[in-house]
């Protein structure tokens, strides 16, 4: 059997039960990857962007995926999602919009913006479990995630 890389997921959520939920659907979904959490915008591009309390790499590993919500305070995901796909050094970065809407503008504008799935939340938890086996599937297992910028890091 071939061993995958482990990939760091960074989830964007302001609503700390969906983060608890999405962290336990993933140990009950066995996935071996890295889950981590920011709780806004601009909390998501000071991580992508290593500032701040993120400057260490070790505190800020590259994701392979990112999980973002579009309704946070501070700076929305359709905000970040924008500064992301226009960044060349972060545009290569698969975003997964998973949010709560359902509203076809919001579909349309964050691929748009360079989403590459939109996914709304489940209302259940064992909705959510197997939202996170399809995305470990897909994502994580079919997909050839871009490869990391060569870099100085460790």
């Amino acid at each position: 059997m071939e061993t995958r890389r482990a990939v760091t997921i960074l989830m964007a959520d302001d609503d700390a039960d969906d983060r608890e939920f999405a962290l336990t659907a993933m140990q009950e979904s066995r996935l071996a990857n890295e889950l981590r959490f920011v709780e806004d915008g601009e909390e998501l591009l000071h991580y992508l962007r290593r500032e701040g309390r993120y400057a260490n790499p070790k505190d800020a590993p590259r994701p392979g995926l990112i999980l973002l919500d579009l309704n946070m305070p501070r700076k929305d995901g359709r905000e970040a999602l924008r500064e992301i796909k226009s960044d060349p050094a972060l545009k290569n970065i698969p975003v997964v919009v998973l949010t709560t809407s359902k509203a076809e503008e919001d579909i349309l504008r964050t691929y748009g913006l360079g989403a590459n799935c939109f996914i709304t939340k489940p209302v259940t938890f064992e909705g959510l479990v197997e939202v996170v086996k399809v995305l470990d599937k897909h994502w994580l297992q079919i997909v050839e995630l871009p490869p990391a910028p060569h870099s100085h890091e460790a």
